[in-house]
């Protein structure tokens, strides 16, 4: 408790001495804390250095368990003994640089990151030239952070976007493909299924992101069972977003290949597997990594334990390919025969499928092979984000934006409110027209309206034959009856 308090009063010197520092040099930004503040920020402050305090102790007991546990080196020549150095230990090592990834003891040291620590040629750690201490170097672990977070910032932002895109964009094809009972068939059931899973992982992905990016102090103190379910479902709805796609290469292959279902085929199959299926490996995922892995909220993927979801959706990617593969060859084969236009239907389907498959799938095609540099993993992870975040928009696109099916019963649907509206709005002109004119005819005291009445006389000589021609045809409506009242005032 003491020691609690002691590190507390240290802070909030230490944060007393930078503001005071900051006025004397004179800063542009004047903020303005009240004393709640402070107190909820020294609070923060003090548990995570209390979070961080028991990280390091619990480290340095596992230290010295492994210093007295471990066998003494046998090889010959010097070496430097192992020790802890106060926040990383250090094993036997020979004359050189050795390495090891910087802790997580604190927000600002970034994991990706290495430690080094030089064991001299006479088998005595480097020491600091300044303080002629034993020295490591932690400096790599701090250089990039800001730009790092900048960075990954960025990247929240940018699957926010992507997200909220695929959401929008799948909700309008669920829209377009119910609304046309044209478009009603099996192959657009499957289609709707797979648009729903995919908005399933963008609702809950931005959920994902908002609870692990946005509150991640308090992530780290708290480590609850929501983000890890939430974490579970991302996982669940990833993998039944490729599951969907190789249900439709199935759907495909069976409908052109395999000749005995020609005809209309069970969907609750389909279903089992888009649906049902992917619950397997997300369940499995959750109790190893619950077993093996349970670090907080489940949010590093520094373990392979991400192959169990990662496998599945790598073979469904790999069978897919082989099945439209196989209807490719099967379709060009009919084509160059007989020149069908069905076959040329099918192509089409089967062309859409085959673009998705490596737009969705390269991220865990590349996944083995992320490279370690810095500004090449930079630019690695803003290609796979977007890939990744993107994804719905993508098969939005490719499914029914681009649908000729879809673009047509658009097209009609136009057409048909474009005439319909033309109908309104020509009626309504008409009938004003013929009005305003018949208030002239009859409310006019002009003398020279005596010429029309004789226009009216020489249409009413007319008046037989268009009687005969009322007998002969269907009666007019009311909008040409007004065009007629128009015509003859217009004689």
């Amino acid at each position: 408790m003491w020691r609690s308090i002691t590190i507390s009063l240290i802070v909030a010197l230490a944060l007393g001495s930078e503001v005071s520092q900051s006025e004397d040099v004179g800063s542009l930004l004047a903020v303005e804390i009240t004393e709640e503040d402070q107190l909820k920020n020294y609070s923060g402050n003090a548990n995570a250095l209390r979070m961080s305090e028991h990280q390091i102790l619990a480290a340095q007991f596992e230290c010295y368990l492994k210093i007295i546990h471990d066998p003494p080196r046998t090889e010959e020549g010097n070496y430097c003994n192992r020790t802890w150095d106060g926040w990383l230990c250090w094993g036997d090592s020979s004359p050189g640089t050795v390495i090891q990834m910087c802790p997580e003891y604190f927000h600002d040291f970034d994991p990706a990151e290495k430690v080094t620590k030089v064991c001299n040629p006479d088998g005595q750690w480097f020491h600091h030239p300044e303080s002629n201490r034993v020295w490591t170097n932690y400096t790599q672990c701090q250089i990039y952070t800001k730009d790092k977070l900048k960075f990954a910032i960025s990247l929240y932002y940018l699957a926010m976007v992507g997200h909220a895109l695929s959401i929008i964009s799948l909700i309008i094809c669920l829209i377009i493909f119910s609304y046309f009972k044209s478009l009603s068939c099996q192959r657009i059931s499957l289609h709707k299924n797979m648009f729903v899973s995919f908005i399933l992982n963008s609702i809950v992905t931005i959920m994902w992101l908002s609870l692990t990016v946005a509150n991640n102090q308090a992530i780290h103190a708290s480590n609850s069972v929501s983000c890890k379910v939430l974490a579970v479902l991302n996982q669940y709805t990833l993998t039944s977003n490729y599951f969907w796609m190789l249900c439709e290469g199935i759907y495909l292959h069976t409908l052109i290949i395999v000749a005995i279902f020609v005809g209309e085929q069970q969907l609750f199959w389909y279903y089992v597997l888009g649906w049902g299926f992917p619950m397997v490996p997300a369940i499995t995922y959750a109790v190893a990594r619950g077993l093996f892995f349970n670090d907080k909220c489940w949010i590093s993927a520094d373990t392979h334990l991400l192959y169990i979801i990662h496998g599945p959706i790598q073979a469904a990617l790999l069978v897919n390919l082989f099945f439209l593969l196989n209807i490719v060859r099967v379709l060009i084969t009919k084509l160059k025969e007989t020149h069908c236009a069905e076959s040329t239907t099918y192509m089409k389907a089967v062309r859409a499928t085959l673009i998705l498959i490596p737009l969705l799938g390269v991220q865990f095609i590349l996944f083995p092979w992320r490279p370690e540099g810095r500004i090449s993993r930079a630019i690695y992870d803003f290609f796979v984000n977007i890939l990744s975040h993107f994804q719905g928009l993508l098969v939005a696109i490719i499914y029914c934006f681009c649908n000729a099916e879809a673009q047509a019963a658009l097209r009609r649907k136009w057409m048909q409110w474009k005439s319909a509206w033309g109908t309104n709005s020509h009626f309504n002109y008409h009938t004003n027209s013929s009005i305003t004119e018949t208030s002239r005819a009859t409310i006019s005291l002009d003398p020279h309206a005596v010429p029309f009445k004789k226009k009216e006389n020489i249409l009413s000589r007319a008046a037989p034959n268009d009687n005969r021609q009322e007998k002969n045809s269907k009666t007019f409506s009311n909008g040409e009856v007004d065009m007629l009242k128009l015509e003859t005032t217009d004689i």
